[in-house]
């Protein structure tokens, strides 16, 4: 076990970039995006010095209690059913733990929940696993929406969607509607939409100078898209593109023009940057996993299954408490802050 300088962090880029388990997430650019958190990284090496596992850790301060939230998104990057490395990556995560003084590590791993053998050993090591029934009740989505798109190309792709996504995709390209990839110089506008979105689908959202550290940071391994009908911006959405994996991370429409149907375009255009590029996966991300009809988030899931992908369940939160009267001090002033917006 190792805790890296940054002078290493272009070695542990590396790794990560080219592990199937990778994720930008995990990625030690991510630290440039989340600069509110800090951020240390734990590798597990083989005998010829080479990593063989890696854990990159955000760090959360908590105001007033003198604690602190470890939190590994969407890592381990390794192979999650070899116990001595995930081992020798929670000593390296214990050190942190000290050296910080968490109350809590948490990660939420991108492994699926039908594998039990996982699940288990986690529990083992003293993890608690917590899901919920939604999906959305953790820090990140627990059913996302995938196409998976290897060995395949665009014919085949198109063919495989259904009518509906066809003919509203024929729908945006016959009205005019032009998507492209473009600069931080269109954020201002992307922001605008997103704020519309957000207010019209009932969520809060990010501030330009995230998307702008977010742009920056990934560099090559991000787009940030727009869709423009008459000259003007009516969507937009910005993809990740790394280690394989596509993501849609974000997505913003206006409420004007939505009848030229810009984001079934958008998306098309997303998924052939992941097929041009030798993904193997393009990622819808997150859909509640409560598939009733008159569930108020169907819709989302409507709209993502018509391009007849999968709907991954994943296995969810796990949370190794050091500190049980810390974390309940924590998650006592959690509520409490949300109980007082709530009457504000």
């Amino acid at each position: 076990m190792e805790i890296l300088a940054p002078q290493q962090y272009d070695e542990l880029e590396q790794f990560i970039a080219a592990h199937p388990r990778g994720e930008f997430t995990q990625s030690p650019r991510w630290r440039q995006v989340k600069s509110n958190w800090g951020y240390e990284a734990v590798v597990s090496r083989r005998e010829d010095g080479s990593i063989k596992g890696a854990i990159s850790v955000l760090v959360q301060r908590i105001p007033y209690l003198r604690t602190t939230l470890l939190y590994a998104p969407r890592g381990p990057v390794c192979d999650v059913h070899d116990w001595e490395t995930l081992a020798d990556l929670k000593a390296g995560v214990d050190q942190l733990a000290k050296k910080y003084r968490a109350h809590e590590f948490k990660m939420d791993p991108d492994v699926p929940m039908s594998d039990e053998v996982f699940i288990q050993q986690m529990k083992k090591m003293g993890f608690a696993h917590s899901y919920g029934p939604d999906g959305f009740e953790g820090i990140q989505a627990r059913f996302n929406y995938r196409l998976y798109i290897e060995g395949r190309d665009e014919e085949q792709l198109l063919a495989n969607f259904s009518q509906s996504v066809r003919r509203n995709i024929r729908k945006a390209v016959q009205a005019g509607v032009e998507v492209k990839a473009v600069g931080p110089e269109a954020l201002e506008e992307f922001v605008r939409i997103m704020q519309v979105t957000g207010e019209r689908d009932g969520f809060s959202t990010r501030p330009k100078s995230y998307f702008e550290r977010m742009l920056a940071a990934l560099g090559e391994n991000v787009r940030l898209y727009a869709g423009y009908y008459q000259g003007k911006m009516i969507s937009g959405a910005i993809c990740t593109n790394y280690a394989g994996k596509a993501c849609y991370v974000y997505g913003a429409s206006d409420n004007s023009d939505r009848q030229v149907m810009p984001n079934y375009l958008m998306q098309w255009e997303m998924i052939r940057w992941a097929l041009e590029t030798g993904c193997t996966v393009y990622d819808f991300q997150g859909v509640s996993g409560n598939l009733e009809e008159n569930s108020h988030m169907y819709g989302l899931y409507r709209f993502k299954s018509g391009f007849r992908g999968s709907l991954d369940e994943l296995a969810g939160e796990f949370d190794y408490v050091y500190s049980p009267f810390r974390k309940k001090l924590v998650d006592l002033a959690i509520a409490l802050r949300a109980w007082l917006r709530r009457r504000s």
